[in-house]
């Protein structure tokens, strides 16, 4: 018999089972793609308000989990970005593909708040040790699986230990704004980073704050 309550996750993730919604039956699924991370085809039945059935079948991109965070210098009134190279927004109207975002990645196979720590390091050569998690998002709910987990830090000159800049071949570029400058850059469009709009909000609200 089928378990309606599995869903396998990308290859790098913890196993997961589906909370069970007695209205929702997962059929099958299918691997449509794994080249990068893992592209599935999910056949399932849902309930309708009426009470009947109907089936359907919708693609879902399973990327893992991931977070971000917004390092701050509350003294100083200034933030710490990061610059890289995107294709996706190359391929859909971002004339250099370059995108301003607060710090990110994937958690592999650590805790959101190590992951933060570890990613933090490698693209801004910074090790905060006091990260707070703010709130979690699904950033893309139609077709993406991923929740993405928001952390802001406060960070000093003293905290940088390396020059940062990604591992491999990322070639990140960091970069310190003052916040106002970074807040308004959300208005006219040099940042245009859904997580990095969403945490420069919530500074403003939270931490910035008059």
């Amino acid at each position: 018999m089928h378990d309606s309550t599995r869903y396998d996750p990308a290859p790098h993730e913890p196993a997961r089972t589906c909370r069970v919604n007695p209205d929702i039956e997962i059929v099958k699924t299918e691997v449509l793609s794994d080249n990068w991370y893992v592209l599935r085809n999910v056949h399932y039945r849902m309930r309708k308000a009426d009470g009947s059935w109907a089936e359907r079948t919708r693609e879902a991109y399973d990327r893992g989990n991931g977070a971000t965070i917004l390092l701050y210098d509350r003294a100083r009134r200034t933030v710490l970005l990061t610059r890289q190279f995107r294709l996706p927004t190359y391929v859909n109207g971002n004339a250099t593909g370059m995108l301003i975002e607060t710090c990110a990645g994937l958690l592999d196979a650590d805790s959101p708040e190590d992951a933060i720590r570890r990613e933090t390091r490698e693209e801004t050569g910074y090790d905060v040790r006091n990260v707070r998690k703010v709130f979690e998002a699904y950033m893309s709910p139609g077709s993406v699986t991923e929740i993405l987990h928001f952390f802001v830090a406060e960070y000093a000159a003293a905290d940088r230990v390396d020059a940062g800049g990604g591992i491999d071949d990322e070639d990140i570029e960091v970069l310190e704004m003052s916040f106002d400058e970074a807040l308004a850059a959300t208005g006219d469009g040099r940042i245009r980073d859904a997580k990095t709009i969403m945490l420069l909000q919530y500074a403003a609200l939270k931490i910035f704050a008059a």
